[in-house]
């Protein structure tokens, strides 16, 4: 069992139930969720020892999430607690050719009014395997992103890999600012994982692929991975490769490059996807939990693109499988019959 750490914000989810729209429903569905949290639930169903850093508030509303992590196995022990609300987003599932839709409610969350006296970064990386965040968490306010520099260099400082999941966020920023933040953090990043539009907006490296018309050949990434590598130092690059044919219908891929080889994954056609928020946390679980126990990056690679697949069928943001039913998909059992 490895330790883990993770660093962000977990958010209230407010959905309409199925694919209502927001405007024609009286209730909400509450879910909990958030990128680097989404990392830690995976990471903990996998058998590690996942610890989730964040700032919430004391009040109910703060327990609830922290409870909904240690409900699967999370170690909370280091979120502050504090600050005067837990960010809020809305989000209307799409279907066929109506895409879903975000809505965020989350200025002046506490983990965005966040000090770094909250947290003793050395204490929480002693003893830690892998540390990873995600370009949201920099972008929340300019105190988290101090925050998720000095978690980095603490990380550095007790020889932890780091991983980044660019994650770009057009809602909080722009992409000038965005690069302003994102390209000095990467001195610390071991693995850097991100699909085309993250890599041309938080780093300013564009794919020669025409992803808007389905083209994800691997081929049209190569360029790019090696250029990535060649200016951050990465230990590995990865991306995934999503053919978006409607809200409800997706291609799913992904590709590695540790340096020397490019590894392509298996190709997933996921018809009907149930829920597709959280499916690049999963990815980013699954990638650390396969580098972390498989003996090839292939393998991890394989792995990542199976938990995220299954990801897209449950609702929610948390990837709720287990390593068996991981890898059962990634040996191909995808006939879903009922396992009695």
């Amino acid at each position: 069992m490895s330790k883990i750490v993770t660093l962000g914000e977990i958010m209230l989810r407010l959905s309409p139930q199925g694919c209502r729209r927001f405007v024609q429903v009286d209730s909400f569905d509450v879910i909990w969720g958030g990128g680097e949290a989404n990392v830690a639930v995976s990471c903990a169903n996998y058998g590690h020892h996942a610890v989730f850093v964040s700032k919430l508030p004391e009040h109910e509303i703060g327990q609830a999430a922290v409870n909904a992590l240690r409900r699967y196995g999370v170690d909370t022990a280091h979120i502050a607690r504090g600050g005067k609300r837990v960010g809020i987003y809305y989000c209307e599932t799409g279907a066929s050719m109506r895409p879903s839709k975000v809505i965020y409610d989350r200025a002046g969350s506490a983990i965005a009014e966040a000090d770094p006296e909250d947290f003793d970064f050395d204490e929480i990386m002693k003893d830690a395997d892998w540390f990873h965040w995600s370009g949201i968490t920099p972008a929340i306010s300019d105190k988290a992103a101090e925050i998720t520099r000095l978690a980095c260099e603490a990380a550095k400082r007790h020889g932890v890999t780091v991983s980044v999941d660019l994650n770009f966020r057009k809602k909080l920023w722009t992409p000038e600012k965005a690069q302003s933040i994102m390209k000095p953090l990467m001195q610390y990043v071991d693995v850097c994982i991100g699909n085309e539009e993250d890599a041309e907006l938080c780093l300013g490296f564009k794919p020669d692929a025409d992803v808007e018309a389905g083209n994800t050949d691997a081929d049209g990434y190569k360029g790019i991975f090696k250029a990535m590598m060649a200016e951050f130092g990465f230990r590995y690059v990865v991306s995934t490769l999503r053919e978006s044919f409607s809200a409800t219908h997706n291609g799913w891929k992904a590709m590695l490059y540790d340096g020397k080889d490019f590894y392509q994954s298996k190709r997933y056609d996921i018809d009907p996807i149930i829920d597709r928020v959280g499916g690049g946390d999963s990815f980013s679980g699954g990638l650390i939990h396969g580098l972390l126990t498989m003996d090839t990056p292939d393998e991890a690679l394989e792995f990542a693109v199976a938990a995220s697949a299954l990801k897209h069928t449950i609702n929610g943001d948390f990837n709720l499988v287990t390593e068996a039913e991981v890898k059962a998909l990634a040996k191909g059992n995808a006939n879903g019959r009922v396992q009695r």
